[in-house]
């Protein structure tokens, strides 16, 4: 898996499961929904992305738009 692949992963996912929580436990959930999609704006603008530096760090492969 790359870090590409790994960071879409966990976005869905985060995202996924704050939507979850929102239907199950409390509106305010969807700030979480809001704030990965913001990250995903920015990333996608200036190449910067933390999840991807963390995921570099701990050996995962490179991809094409984080590399």
């Amino acid at each position: 898996m790359t870090i590409d692949r790994a960071v879409l992963l966990f976005a869905g996912i985060v995202i996924l499961l704050s939507v979850a929580l929102a239907l199950w436990h409390s509106p305010w959930w969807l700030a979480l929904t809001a704030f990965v999609g913001a990250n995903m704006a920015q990333a996608s603008l200036t190449g910067f992305c933390p999840l991807a530096r963390i995921l570099k760090r701990l050996g995962v492969r490179p991809g094409e738009a984080f590399s």
